[in-house]
């Protein structure tokens, strides 16, 4: 199976008419999230907002999830975290994001990251983030590095993009 024209795609937010069973990208913590009650829990619960990659409003291609964090400016490098407040800061929690397995290697992943970050921006207009949280899955780290996340300095898993450089893609 190969992925057609990504104009032939659309985001929308998960609905009980997406295809969840189906859903396989290879990694089970991502797979159980998304396969089992989890995310409707979440998204019911309004912890995590869930979005899916579609082209017929059924099956899903990808998806991905947003959610509040804050950070701690000591957790940032010396450069960036000096010229902010010593207390928590509002930030994007990218939360999880994958693509199905039929749809792997064919660029997906870029599309799904640039819907969530023009999301976490637009959001950002209403409700101050200063930055996108991301918590790569196992061998995930290198795509969002690609990308300038940077680790932040305490938990160099914990990646994150400065909202500033967000602006740049979006302003």
């Amino acid at each position: 199976m190969r992925a057609k024209d990504k104009q032939d795609y659309f985001f929308e937010p998960l609905g009980e008419q997406h295809d969840r069973a189906a859903f396989s990208c290879g990694v089970e913590a991502l797979d159980s999230y998304f396969r089992g009650d989890t995310i409707r829990q979440d998204v019911g619960r309004k912890t995590a907002n869930a979005f899916v990659l579609t082209r017929d409003g059924k099956s899903v291609a990808g998806f991905y999830t947003l959610s509040p964090i804050s950070i701690l400016s000591v957790d940032l490098p010396v450069r960036l975290a000096k010229k902010l407040p010593n207390r928590p800061i509002g930030a994007t929690l990218l939360g999880r994001m994958a693509v199905t397995r039929a749809y792997q290697g064919q660029r997906l992943g870029e599309l799904l990251l640039t819907d969530a970050l023009h999301k976490a921006w637009q959001a950002s207009k209403l409700v101050s983030s200063w930055a996108v949280v991301a918590d790569p899955k196992t061998g995930a780290r290198e795509f969002y590095i690609k990308y300038e996340f940077i680790p932040l300095v305490t938990q160099p898993n914990r990646l994150f993009l400065p909202m500033k450089k967000v602006d740049l893609m979006f302003g």
